[in-house]
């Protein structure tokens, strides 16, 4: 893969499902994805690490698939998912808490 600085690790990946928006990220980036959003990875040089976590209080990890049998039912979960307390990287004095509206 092409990356924008030769020997970071970088990834390229589709955000918002099939019709999303491809992006590049490298070491460093930060991405933080509302509940329910479509996201994978296209490529990636072979020292790219992704870490992820999931506020406490959303229970087990749930996974959904863009299928039209359970599409209403998907929503309707991902309506519960409530919005984050912090923001991942500054704490409660972070920009998330007051930028990510409902």
């Amino acid at each position: 893969m092409s990356v924008p600085f030769p020997g970071v690790a970088a990834a390229r990946l589709k955000l918002g499902g099939e019709s999303g928006q491809e992006v590049t990220v490298q070491a460093g980036d930060v991405l933080v994805l509302p509940a329910g959003t479509g996201h994978r990875r296209l490529e990636a040089s072979g020292d790219f690490l992704v870490v992820g976590g999931y506020p406490a209080e959303t229970g087990d990890y749930d996974m959904q698939r863009p299928e039209k049998a359970t599409h209403d039912a998907s929503v309707q979960r991902i309506a519960q998912v409530p919005l984050p307390g912090a923001d991942p990287v500054t704490g409660k004095q972070g920009a998330l808490p007051s930028a990510w509206k409902p």
